[in-house]
């Protein structure tokens, strides 16, 4: 899971999580907290960033998760995406774009900013998931959404060509 709050163990960290490990049935892979190296973003060439980039495809579900900001992602998250090779970065891998938000208002964000460029870069993506802040840590939300898309994810990983 790929994390774009600037501050670190945030509440979209744990929603990520707490998202991921409902529709995989364990523990992510990869928990990329991207404010443990936001410095690197800021160039092109860091060799960390770039094995990162490199092994997104290797997973079959990646939760890119991001607090909203001004109706959209972070540009935290967009520093580590502008990394992602285009159409192709995240091919054949299914992706649930993630936003938490303090209003209701934000509800499409993450339908309306973050699933168009997680689509640009190849990925599969699920609906959208927008949790308020208030409400998140009760988990509700994420337990109807793991109950909608969880056979989904697996149908969709099994089917996916060997890498």
């Amino acid at each position: 899971m790929v994390v774009g709050n600037p501050r670190a163990g945030s509440r979209t960290l744990e929603a990520a999580l707490r998202v991921a490990r409902g529709l995989s049935g364990g523990d992510p892979d990869l928990v990329l907290d991207l404010a443990e190296i936001d410095a690197e973003l800021l160039g092109w060439g860091t060799p960390r960033v770039k094995e990162l980039v490199a092994g997104l495809p290797s997973f079959d579900l990646v939760v890119v998760a991001s607090p909203t900001y001004k109706a959209t992602y972070t540009g935290l998250l967009k520093l580590f995406l502008d990394k992602v090779p285009g159409g192709t970065g995240l091919q054949d891998v299914v992706v649930v774009p993630l936003m938490l938000g303090g209003a209701p208002v934000h509800a499409l964000a993450p339908e309306l900013t973050l699933r168009p460029v997680l689509s640009e870069l190849g990925a599969t993506t699920l609906a959208g998931l927008f949790l308020l802040e208030q409400t998140y840590a009760d988990g509700e939300d994420v337990d109807r959404y793991v109950a909608r898309w969880a056979a989904t994810v697996r149908a969709l990983a099994s089917a996916r060509p060997p890498r």
